[in-house]
Protein backbone atom coordinates (compact mmCIF):
# COMPACT_ATOMS: atom_id res chain seq x y z
CA UNK A 1 0.00 0.00 0.00
CA UNK A 2 1.28 3.35 -1.01
CA UNK A 3 0.24 6.71 0.66
CA UNK A 4 0.63 10.84 -0.81
CA UNK A 5 -0.81 13.64 0.57
CA UNK A 6 -0.34 16.80 -2.51
CA UNK A 7 -0.37 20.49 -0.67
CA UNK A 8 -1.96 22.77 -3.15
CA UNK A 9 -1.31 26.16 -2.89
CA UNK A 10 -4.24 28.21 -5.03
CA UNK A 11 -4.70 32.21 -5.66
CA UNK A 12 -8.68 32.38 -6.42
CA UNK A 13 -9.19 34.29 -9.19
CA UNK A 14 -12.01 37.03 -9.64
CA UNK A 15 -13.03 36.45 -5.65
CA UNK A 16 -13.56 39.67 -3.92
CA UNK A 17 -15.17 38.00 -0.59
CA UNK A 18 -15.04 35.01 1.41
CA UNK A 19 -18.07 33.92 0.25
CA UNK A 20 -17.21 33.88 -3.15
CA UNK A 21 -13.59 31.89 -2.51
CA UNK A 22 -15.80 29.03 -0.43
CA UNK A 23 -17.93 28.62 -3.55
CA UNK A 24 -14.79 28.05 -5.42
CA UNK A 25 -12.80 25.71 -3.18
CA UNK A 26 -16.06 23.78 -2.74
CA UNK A 27 -16.61 23.42 -6.10
CA UNK A 28 -12.80 22.45 -6.76
CA UNK A 29 -13.02 20.35 -3.83
CA UNK A 30 -15.45 18.32 -4.85
CA UNK A 31 -14.84 17.73 -8.41
CA UNK A 32 -11.10 16.43 -7.58
CA UNK A 33 -12.63 13.99 -5.35
CA UNK A 34 -15.17 12.39 -6.86
CA UNK A 35 -12.85 12.48 -10.72
CA UNK A 36 -9.82 11.08 -8.99
CA UNK A 37 -11.37 9.24 -5.81
CA UNK A 38 -8.86 11.12 -3.28
CA UNK A 39 -9.72 13.05 0.18
CA UNK A 40 -9.58 16.62 -0.43
CA UNK A 41 -9.73 19.27 2.12
CA UNK A 42 -8.75 23.35 2.54
CA UNK A 43 -5.86 23.28 5.28
CA UNK A 44 -4.95 26.87 5.41
CA UNK A 45 -5.52 30.18 4.20
CA UNK A 46 -9.59 29.92 5.34
CA UNK A 47 -9.49 33.99 6.47
CA UNK A 48 -7.77 35.13 3.26
CA UNK A 49 -10.31 35.56 0.00
CA UNK A 50 -7.81 35.08 -2.57
CA UNK A 51 -5.67 32.44 -1.32
CA UNK A 52 -5.84 29.05 -0.11
CA UNK A 53 -4.32 25.30 -0.04
CA UNK A 54 -5.75 22.48 -0.55
CA UNK A 55 -4.36 19.16 1.00
CA UNK A 56 -5.56 16.16 -1.00
CA UNK A 57 -4.89 12.61 0.17
CA UNK A 58 -4.65 9.11 -1.90
CA UNK A 59 -4.02 5.85 -1.41
CA UNK A 60 -3.24 3.27 -3.92
CA UNK A 61 -1.97 -0.49 -4.38
CA UNK A 62 1.10 0.95 -6.33
CA UNK A 63 3.75 3.43 -6.13
CA UNK A 64 3.31 4.09 -9.81
CA UNK A 65 -0.59 4.31 -10.13
CA UNK A 66 -0.38 6.70 -6.88
CA UNK A 67 2.20 9.06 -9.07
CA UNK A 68 -0.08 8.91 -12.16
CA UNK A 69 -3.04 10.24 -9.61
CA UNK A 70 -1.04 12.73 -8.38
CA UNK A 71 0.38 14.09 -11.78
CA UNK A 72 -3.65 13.71 -12.97
CA UNK A 73 -4.51 16.12 -9.94
CA UNK A 74 -2.06 18.06 -10.35
CA UNK A 75 -2.53 18.70 -13.94
CA UNK A 76 -6.24 19.37 -13.41
CA UNK A 77 -4.85 21.78 -11.29
CA UNK A 78 -3.17 24.24 -13.31
CA UNK A 79 -5.83 23.90 -15.99
CA UNK A 80 -8.64 25.44 -13.96
CA UNK A 81 -9.20 29.22 -15.67
CA UNK A 82 -10.67 30.10 -11.69
CA UNK A 83 -7.90 29.23 -9.84
CA UNK A 84 -3.76 29.70 -10.19
CA UNK A 85 -1.85 26.82 -8.87
CA UNK A 86 0.85 29.01 -7.13
CA UNK A 87 2.69 25.79 -5.10
CA UNK A 88 2.58 21.81 -4.85
CA UNK A 89 4.15 19.64 -2.53
CA UNK A 90 4.22 16.15 -1.83
CA UNK A 91 4.74 13.80 1.01
CA UNK A 92 5.08 10.05 0.82
CA UNK A 93 3.86 7.71 3.80
CA UNK A 94 6.93 5.31 4.31
CA UNK A 95 5.97 1.77 2.98
CA UNK A 96 7.03 -0.48 6.13
CA UNK A 97 7.16 -3.72 3.93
Amino acid sequence: MFVAALRLELRIRDAQSLKEKRHVVKSVSSHVARTFGVAVSEVDYQDLWNRSALGVAAVAPQASQLDRILHSVERHMRERHDIELIGVSVSHLENPE
